[in-house]
């Protein structure tokens, strides 16, 4: 995936989808939510949030109910506040 602001502002963040098994800050990465994803095409990457190695391995598992649309958004709504507090995202 082509890296941009965005994608790298991932690193060193800490994971905001915190399923509970999560791993180093080092392996945090934006994980893409949005419905319209998969191996070739990922959604807007502001529909995303932080996550660690052992999150976003149970996020992608779509049969796996430790992660819930609930978990999801809460990780999506805290990843979108600090990316507008960095000036990465902005709303008009």
């Amino acid at each position: 995936m082509k890296q941009n602001k965005i994608t790298r502002s991932a690193i060193g963040k800490t994971c905001t989808l915190r399923l509970g098994s999560c791993s180093s800050d080092e392996t945090v990465v934006l994980a893409h939510l949005g419905i319209k994803r998969g191996m070739a095409y990922k959604c807007e990457n502001i529909i995303a949030c932080y996550a660690c190695h052992a999150c976003h391995l149970i996020e992608e598992d779509k049969s796996d109910e430790r992660c819930t649309w609930y978990d999801r958004l809460r990780a999506l709504e805290e990843t979108q506040l600090i990316m507008m507090e960095e000036g990465l995202i902005t709303v008009k």
